[in-house]
């Protein structure tokens, strides 16, 4: 793993063929939400990471395996797809139910989420030596530990969350559990990227399609966009060009997680909204135009469709997909669910790219 060597030319063209992506780390919900955004994934992707921060999460294998269930059964008439199931970590862990999970295939990962620090993460972790044994054991089966990758002190300021939890959590836990795979989920600081490349190969970070775009100031500047608004934050405008460069450096510790997040408008919009963008619908297009933007075309089938693989251990996906340029052809702003509208994520800019039928 990590960049390779070969000098890659870029890519002039108006099609390009990848092999099938996968979303590390994607939010599906649950009852009416789940049944009317998993289309939205399968549509364009493989493999999924699952989420587990559902109320109440998914903290055992028989939690996971009822879970994946639910999935199943309102997957979409031919649809090529495979929901990569993970746990909740809490305090109250059982290492022996995790392994167990682990060796009949039913998870292909945990989640770490430091108590209170996003959506649904009241039961996460608060004292980090309670879960010392469960990471060991991991460690041991090689288990990955996808992380949400923030300190929830009262005392830091939001835009620091993430540089502190590498330097007083992360940092720590790699030291005492050197064999635990981690992946540093929705990395969104340039402290991030620095980090994930002084690691060795036990260290990856996913990336989202919407911290290539935004930065703080789209989300606060000429009133605030609450459609903008996610968790961890996006950060100053150095950090975005310091993922995009990462993303696109054909470095395989970094690949595609889109944390795509779908929250109701009324959830969005409250007095308290909901942290979280929708971006299922869009995200391949979204990356067409980044990666050519960046003159790395050649380099987006690495970020979406080996790089995850290669890391978690799984083989690449055979079934290809088109992505072919031409005039806009804009996608609806609105998913329409039982449960309410959902507002798509919107780039800022026209979508010449589109997934070919």
């Amino acid at each position: 793993m990590g960049r390779t060597d070969c000098v890659i030319q870029p890519l002039m063209t108006d099609q390009i063929t990848l092999r099938r992506p996968d979303d590390w780390h994607l939010h599906l919900r649950d009852g009416a939400m789940l049944a009317a955004v998993l289309p939205e994934t399968t549509r364009h992707f493989a493999r999924a990471i699952i989420m587990p921060n559902l109320v109440p999460p998914v903290l055992t294998g028989a939690d996971a395996a009822a879970y994946k269930a639910r999935i199943m059964a309102v997957m979409p008439a031919r649809a090529d797809f495979t929901p990569l199931m993970t746990l909740y970590l809490t305090e109250e862990t059982d290492a022996d139910d995790v392994a167990a999970a682990h060796a009949s295939g039913l998870i292909s990962a945990m989640k770490l989420y430091p108590a209170g620090a996003t959506t649904n993460s009241a039961s996460g972790v608060a004292d980090f030596d309670k879960v010392r044994g469960v990471l060991e054991r991991m460690a041991e089966i090689g288990l990955p530990l996808c992380v949400h990758g923030e300190v929830t002190d009262a005392d830091i300021d939001i835009f620091d969350r993430e540089s502190v939890f590498i330097d007083r959590v992360l940092d720590p836990i790699r030291r005492k559990t050197p064999d635990l795979r981690v992946v540093m989920e929705h990395i969104t600081t340039s402290d991030a990227v620095d980090y994930v490349k002084a690691a060795n190969n036990n260290l990856a970070a996913t990336i989202t399609t919407h911290h290539l775009i935004i930065n703080r100031n789209d989300i606060l500047v000429g009133g605030i966009k609450p459609h903008y608004y996610c968790l961890p934050v996006a950060k100053r405008e150095s950090h975005r060009l310091a993922l995009r460069s990462a993303a696109t450096s054909a470095d395989a510790r970094f690949f595609l997680g889109t944390d795509s997040a779908p929250h109701t408008d009324p959830n969005k919009l409250s007095a308290c909204g909901c942290a979280g963008c929708f971006t299922a619908p869009n995200t391949m297009p979204i990356l067409a135009h980044v990666f050519e933007d960046e003159t790395a075309l050649e380099r987006l089938e690495g970020f979406t469709s080996l790089h995850g693989p290669a890391f978690y251990g799984l083989p690449v996906n055979e079934a290809t997909l088109t992505l072919t340029k031409g005039t806009p052809a804009p996608l609806p702003e609105k998913l329409i669910t039982a449960e309410g509208e959902v507002t798509v994520f919107d780039p800022g800019f026209d979508l010449l790219w589109q997934v070919a039928p």
